[in-house]
């Protein structure tokens, strides 16, 4: 079964974020887990460790990205 996800037109997507501090503090964490991620996934010299690595950061971004969708949302946030 295909599920089909609608996307957001230009004119949504196009709306800024809020700029608060805390915003902008998840989205350097964010950037930063998901940057440490690729770095480790492009290592010619992989092992089982830095997939493992690459994964947690790979995570870790993902949980980042939820918490700014939250922010913006004006959905209370959770931390775990």
């Amino acid at each position: 079964m295909t599920t089909v996800i609608p996307l957001a037109g230009r004119r949504a997507a196009a709306s800024p974020l809020p700029s608060t501090p805390e915003l902008i503090g998840l989205h350097v964490q964010a950037e930063n887990a998901l940057s440490t991620a690729l770095h480790e996934l492009r290592r010619l010299d992989a092992t089982p460790a830095t997939l493992r690595l690459a994964t947690a950061r790979a995570t870790r971004g993902a949980t980042l990205l939820k918490r700014i969708n939250e922010c913006v949302n004006g959905v209370e946030v959770r931390h775990g």
